[in-house]
C-alpha cells in the first residue's frame, strides 16, 4: 500500500522511547493533532497540545532509532527466505 511504511526496531536497541507501550497519532479533518495511548486496562485520548507534541517528538525519535523502511523490507525478505 502506498500509504504504509514499515520500520523495524533492531534488537540492538533495547531501550527506546516506544518501550512504554503503544501509541497512535491522529490528524483530524481540520488538521488538529490528537494522541491515543493504551494500556492493558485503559485507553486515553490526548488532546492537550503539549502532550501531543511530546508524543510527536517520541515518534520522531523512534523512527530515527529504527531501521530505515528499505532496510526493514530487506530484513523481512531475508527472514522469509530463512523459513
Amino acid at each position: 500500500m502506498w500509504n504504509v511504511e514499515i520500520q523495524i526496531m533492531p534488537l540492538r536497541q533495547p531501550y527506546h522511547v516506544g518501550a512504554d507501550g503503544p501509541m497512535q497519532l491522529l490528524e483530524s479533518q481540520d488538521h488538529q493533532w490528537l494522541g491515543y495511548s493504551e494500556g492493558q486496562q485503559t485507553g486515553q485520548l490526548i488532546s492537550d497540545r503539549k502532550d501531543v507534541s511530546l508524543m510527536q517528538m517520541r515518534y520522531a525519535k523512534m523512527r530515527s532509532q529504527a531501521l530505515s523502511p528499505a532496510d526493514s523490507a530487506d530484513l523481512l525478505t531475508r527472514m522469509r527466505g530463512a523459513l
